[in-house]
């Protein structure tokens, strides 16, 4: 290795260090903020309950999806509510389970849809649209397959929406749950996965609020009423992009709307798959948010603290320099587990001093998938084969093969 290369390369790492340490900085001061307002607003009584559509969008037998579903037929809700399922057909698997576990509950109005194939490039999107058409109320609540929820989940959520609710002084149209990933049993890859879910994610969510306020909308859950998604472009519209709840928040905000993250915290269930699917998730996550926040998105590879440190480490260590390259090592792990305890902290997550020190192996694997997000944006969902455009938009599988067809 040349005098220049090496120089560039310990100066890079450098740079990391720094740019990590602040980016750390700036998810401990969020992360208290966050935690701080999740107090005031919990002291508060749930005073607003309106009646609740909840939109599940189903395909197939998730693992663990009995119990994910049970959890919304246990709400303790003081006003009516009804769960909507739907799915592409009558005999899907996960909407089967869905009726098996609605059968133990026949006090909870449920009702069971199918959509036949979508529409649109997205097919969940496609989903909420024929489940908010045939929804009974007009306060909704949309939540994943994967999501598991606490009683008091309708109650807290829906607060947002109250008249008397306000961020940055306008009325709250569309709000959305933080998540804790959680497994019910796993390998490490799995473990690692959920922690990113947890710090990684919610680390990049609590600075942008804190710094811009909340332009965005997390998919995993999202409160709104129905017309907040005519006001978004409609169904069809959305029904275009990858990551629907980003550009569904984004337009409202544009639209001088009040957009914000909810106080309350949900689980995200990471299913048992093999690391190579494991993977192929995290990398499609990873992509569409390359997709919606390019810049941002760029951005994010100085906020990893792991590479700079294990690459200080390995130039010093080269030239025999090793009080150097353990301080280059040292900062790097005291970094993650500082950002991780933080953000463990604000969303009350158990296994906090373990999962704190985990947390930089999983700082290691996330800024591999950000690297590999640069790759070409083809993915699969349920079974449909998408390339994600430089804009956000979705080329399905068929219009890929159109266009395959006219080179």
């Amino acid at each position: 290795m040349t005098p220049l290369l090496t120089a560039a390369l310990f100066w890079w790492a450098v740079v990391g260090t720094v740019t990590s340490a602040i980016f750390c900085a700036l998810v401990v001061v969020a992360a208290l903020r966050f935690r701080a307002r999740s107090r005031r607003e919990y002291a508060q009584p749930a005073t607003f309950t309106p009646p609740i559509s909840v939109l599940k969008p189903l395909h197939g037998a998730e693992p663990g999806l009995a119990l994910n579903l049970a959890t919304f037929f246990q709400q303790s809700y003081a006003a009516p509510f009804e769960l909507v399922f739907c799915a592409r057909t009558e005999s899907d698997a996960g909407l089967q389970i869905a009726r098996t576990v609605a059968a133990e509950y026949p006090h909870v109005p449920a009702r069971f849809l199918a959509c036949g194939e979508p529409l649109y490039p997205n097919p969940k999107m496609y989903s909420f649209a024929v489940m908010a058409q045939a929804a009974a109320y007009p306060h909704l609540v949309t939540s994943d397959a994967d999501a598991r929820v606490d009683k008091d989940y309708l109650s807290r959520c829906i607060q947002a929406l109250a008249p008397q609710h306000t961020v940055r002084g306008l009325p709250v149209e569309l709000s959305s749950c933080l998540y804790r990933g959680a497994i019910d049993h796993g390998n490490l890859f799995e473990h690692l996965d959920a922690l990113g879910k947890t710090v990684e994610m919610s680390s990049g969510v609590l600075v942008a609020d804190m710094l811009s306020g909340t332009n965005f909308a997390l998919g995993v859950t999202m409160v709104l009423q129905r017309d907040a998604f005519a006001h978004a472009g409609g169904f069809a519209d959305l029904g275009n992009y990858w990551a629907e709840d980003f550009v569904l928040g984004n337009r409202l905000a544009a639209d001088g709307r009040g957009v914000e993250i909810s106080t309350h915290i949900i689980r995200l269930m990471v299913s048992h798959s093999s690391i190579a699917d494991g993977f192929r998730n995290q990398l499609r996550w990873m992509q569409s948010t390359r997709r919606s926040r390019p810049l941002g998105h760029l951005g994010t590879g100085l906020t990893f603290a792991m590479p700079f440190g294990l690459l200080g480490c390995a130039i010093e260590s080269a030239q025999h320099h090793w009080a150097a390259a353990l301080i280059f090592l040292a900062l790097a792990l005291l970094n993650r587990i500082v950002q991780a305890a933080a953000v463990l902290t604000a969303l009350c997550a158990p296994s906090l001093i373990a999962d704190a020190l985990l947390y930089p192996l999983r700082d290691l694997l996330g800024s591999i998938v950000w690297l590999c997000s640069y790759l070409p944006a083809e993915t699969r969902y349920h079974g449909t084969r998408f390339r994600i455009m430089p804009d956000g938009r979705l080329l399905s599988d068929d219009e890929l093969q159109g266009n395959s067809s006219r080179v």
